[in-house]
């Protein structure tokens, strides 16, 4: 399979090290330092193409590849506003795109649990919920991706809560929480990958729920995978449906 990267940071290039591990090839990088070089004509060669760049650029490369008819798993969070838009598109002219806030398998069975875990508590009225989230300081978006795919997945479920509401640590804005609002606490320390922790809190005991990444490399491999999943398919889809967990 031909692959081409959108973005070519510390993640772009350890996505590039597990497709040749895969037997694949990268036919073409694009970043911030070529970008006004390339032309449409020089991306026919992929097969699918993987982004991993910045929220900013995102969504040019999704129109890109729209462009050439060229297959994209997006990586790419903080564009999200706008993603019903991007759906609209993808189905409305028989594309192919697969976007997801986390490709990591660990993660999406963490998921998976997330939603049962808050179903089972949600008939318990004394416990209330929260979601932290830590990541490296590089990281632009806040809450994570992953940290907002897992507070939707209580609230589908936990009928206490209607919404989200994000408090960063050290921003200095005071973020205090109504009672039907699921607080997502964000913190950056230097070059954390990525931890995730669901609370429920009653006066009597405290449940958490945590996954922790001790690397990029599963996020990376799993975008590969993605890609490998979705070449050969048109529509639009999360990476949750890469998974079938009810077998």
């Amino acid at each position: 399979m031909k692959i081409g990267l959108l973005g070519y940071g510390k993640m772009g290039q350890l996505i590039e090290r597990y497709a040749i591990k895969r037997g694949h090839e990268i036919v073409w990088t694009i970043d911030a330092n070529n970008r006004d070089q390339i032309n449409a004509k020089d991306l026919v060669d992929a097969d699918v193409a993987i982004d991993f760049s910045t929220p900013d650029a995102a969504l040019d490369n999704i129109h890109l590849c729209f462009d050439i008819n060229l297959p994209i798993v997006v990586g790419t969070t903080g564009w999200y506003d706008r993603l019903e838009e991007i759906k609209a598109i993808c189905n409305q002219t028989n594309q192919a795109m697969l976007y997801g806030s986390n490709f990591s398998i660990g993660v999406n069975v963490f998921f998976h649990v997330n939603r049962l875990l808050a179903r089972a508590i949600s008939p318990y009225k004394q416990y209330d919920a929260q979601v932290e989230e830590i990541h490296h300081i590089h990281k632009l978006d806040a809450p994570s991706g992953t940290a907002i795919t897992i507070a939707e997945g209580i609230l589908d479920a936990y009928v206490e809560k209607d919404k989200w509401v994000n408090r960063v640590e050290g921003s200095g804005e005071e973020v205090i929480p109504a009672k039907d609002e699921l607080l997502i606490e964000s913190l950056r320390l230097e070059e954390v990958p990525g931890t995730h922790t669901v609370l429920y809190s009653s006066e009597v005991d405290q449940i958490e729920f945590k996954h922790t990444a001790h690397s990029r490399d599963g996020f990376a491999l799993g975008a590969v995978v993605a890609a490998e999943w979705l070449v050969g398919r048109k529509g639009f889809y999360q990476v949750t449906e890469m998974f079938d967990f009810n077998k």
